[in-house]
C-alpha cells in the first residue's frame, strides 16, 4: 500500500546572477551601424535583443526575471483567492 503524505514543497529557486539567462554569442545581437539607448537603462549600447531592439545583455535578463518574479508572485496570489 502506498504511503500518502504531506506533498512536499518546490525548491526555492536560486537567486538570479547577471549573465545566466541569455546566449547572446551569436553575432545578430551586434548592430554595426553604432550605439543607440538600450530600451530599459537608457545607455548607449551597440547590442540588439532578439526583435533588434537595442538592449543590453544584463538588462534584457534582469527584466526577465522580474517578468519572471512578477509572473510568480500572480500565480501564487491566484492560487489563494
Amino acid at each position: 500500500m502506498a504511503r500518502r503524505g504531506r506533498r512536499r514543497s518546490p525548491p526555492d529557486e536560486p537567486a538570479y546572477r547577471p549573465g545566466q539567462l541569455l546566449d547572446w554569442t551569436d553575432s545578430s545581437h551586434w548592430d554595426h551601424t553604432g550605439p543607440r539607448p538600450c530600451r530599459y537603462c537608457g545607455s548607449p549600447t551597440q547590442m540588439r535583443d532578439s526583435h533588434r531592439s537595442p538592449a543590453h545583455k544584463t538588462c534584457a535578463e534582469e527584466a526577465l526575471a522580474t517578468q519572471a518574479a512578477e509572473a510568480q508572485a500572480a500565480y501564487h496570489q491566484e492560487g489563494t483567492k
